[in-house]
C-alpha cells in the first residue's frame, strides 16, 4: 500500500514561489492501478516524482509498504528505489546501448548477480514482447518499442511499485492501447501496484480502477473511475468530461456529414 499524508512542495524561483502540492493525502491499495489526472500545472508530475523522491517534498510523509520514504537517508533511499520502477514520457533510453544493454544497466548498477543478468534480461524482454530486438539500438525502434524497453528496464529489479509519468502521451492511439494492455497484463501477472498520471480520459477509463483529481496542487476528488465518469464532483473533473463530450459530439457530426 502507498500512503501519502499532507505532502507539500513549493518551488522557489527568482520571481515567485510556486506551490506545486498543498497538503496532498491519498491511499493506494497494493496491486491497484491508480490514475492521477489534472490539467497542466496541477502538480501531477511533482506528486508522482515525490513518491520516489526524485522531487523532495517540503513536508508530509510517504509510506510504501510500511516504509517511510521521506525519512530515509541516501543509502536507504537508493535501496528502496530498486523496488520502485518508473517509466517516462520520453523513454530516457541510452542511445549508445542496445536494448539488452539498456535493460541490463540498472541490474549492473544495483549489484545484481552477474551470472543471472542475462537470464533476467531475457525474461523481462519476453514479458514485454521484445525478444527479437535484443541487439537493436533505440534509434532503430518505433516509439512503442522504445516504451516497451523503458517498461522492461523499470521492471528489471523486480519492483513492487511501477510509476508511469505520462508514459503514453507521445504515442499514437493504437500504440497507446497496446502499451496499456501490456501494463494491465504486467499488473495481473506480477501483482504490481501501478500509479500513472495522464491527461487522457481514455487512458484513465481503459486501465485504472481508482483515481484522484488534482487541481492547483490539491486533491479535489478521488474514488473509483466509474464514479468519475458517472458523477463528477470537482470543477476539474466536470471540465474533463465536458471536453470529452465535446470531442464525441464533433465526431458524431463529422460522421453524419459524411453520410
Amino acid at each position: 500500500m502507498i500512503i501519502v499524508r499532507d505532502v507539500s512542495k513549493t518551488y522557489v524561483t527568482p520571481y515567485d514561489n510556486i506551490r506545486a502540492l498543498n497538503k496532498v493525502s491519498l491511499q493506494i491499495a497494493r496491486g491497484d492501478i491508480f490514475g492521477i489526472i489534472g490539467f497542466s500545472g496541477a502538480g501531477k508530475s511533482t506528486l508522482i516524482r515525490c513518491l520516489n523522491r526524485l522531487e523532495e517534498p517540503d513536508a508530509g510523509t510517504i509510506l510504501i509498504d510500511g516504509k517511510d520514504i521521506t525519512a530515509m537517508d541516501k543509502i536507504q533511499l537508493r535501496l528502496a528505489r530498486r523496488k520502485i520502477g518508473m517509466i517516462f514520457q520520453q523513454f530516457n533510453l541510452l542511445d549508445a546501448k542496445t536494448v539488452y544493454e539498456n535493460v541490463a544497466f540498472p541490474l549492473e548498477v544495483s549489484g545484481y548477480p552477474r551470472d543471472r543478468i542475462k537470464s533476467r534480461v531475457e525474461e523481462i524482454l519476453t514479458l514485454v514482447g521484445l525478444t527479437n530486438k535484443l541487439n537493436a539500438y533505440p534509434l532503430q525502434l518505433s516509439g512503442g518499442q522504445k516504451q516497451r524497453v523503458g517498461i522492461a528496464r523499470a521492471l528489471s529489479n523486480e519492483p513492487a511499485v511501477l510509476l508511469s509519468d505520462e508514459a503514453t502521451s507521445a504515442l499514437d492511439p493504437q500504440t497507446t492501447y497496446a502499451i496499456l494492455e501490456l501494463l494491465k497484463d504486467i499488473n495481473k501477472k506480477l501483482g504490481l501496484t501501478i500509479v500513472l498520471i495522464t491527461h487522457a480520459l481514455d487512458v484513465l477509463k481503459h486501465i485504472c480502477n481508482n483515481m484522484a483529481v488534482l487541481e492547483d496542487g490539491k486533491i479535489v476528488e478521488q474514488g473509483p473511475v466509474e464514479k468519475f465518469f458517472v458523477n463528477p464532483e470537482s470543477r476539474t473533473a466536470k471540465q474533463f468530461i465536458d471536453i470529452l463530450q465535446g470531442f464525441q459530439d464533433k465526431s458524431l457530426d463529422r460522421e453524419g456529414a459524411g453520410r
